[in-house]
């Protein structure tokens, strides 16, 4: 009898892993075949509009080159970025086009994001980038 406790026990801890495992694992999938466009930014008393005049924002993770890439507002964006859990890290922001940009959002977008230290989803499907677990920037998924 103890041997089929010991047994049901551990069958119920592998089960209760594998849920686990699988959840992160979604989570991160998330990120990725989409594009997510900007909606919020913090810290600038410009109104979001008045920073992104043109064009908002917008990124897109590529999990195999381990790079995010899209549009810092006015010129092109990529850069490495590390993933670990919910732990999320950007590297230096790669080669881009020397546009000139009005609103001074581009270099408010480029300065926030190499702050970010994770990010989460949220149940409305929102990506957000966190400095200590405090929102610094909101992307929803772009619908094309």
């Amino acid at each position: 009898m103890k041997n089929y406790i010991l047994l049901f026990v551990a069958v119920l801890a592998l089960s209760f892993n594998s849920c686990c495992t699988k959840k992160t694992a979604t989570a991160a999938s998330a990120l990725y075949n989409t594009t997510w466009e900007l909606e919020y930014i913090s810290g600038p008393r410009i109104a979001f509009n008045g920073l992104f005049p043109d064009k908002k924002p917008f990124i897109k993770f590529d999990e195999s080159k381990n790079e995010v890439s899209g549009n810092a507002g006015c010129n092109g964006y990529s850069a490495p970025y590390t993933l670990k859990g919910n732990s999320l890290t950007f590297g230096e922001q790669g080669p881009t086009t020397m546009m000139y940009c009005e609103g001074g959002g581009e270099q408010t977008f480029t300065q926030m994001i190499r702050t970010i230290d994770s990010y989460s989803i949220d149940k409305d499907g929102k990506l957000n980038l966190l400095v200590k677990d405090v929102p610094m920037m909101r992307f929803k998924k772009v619908v094309k």
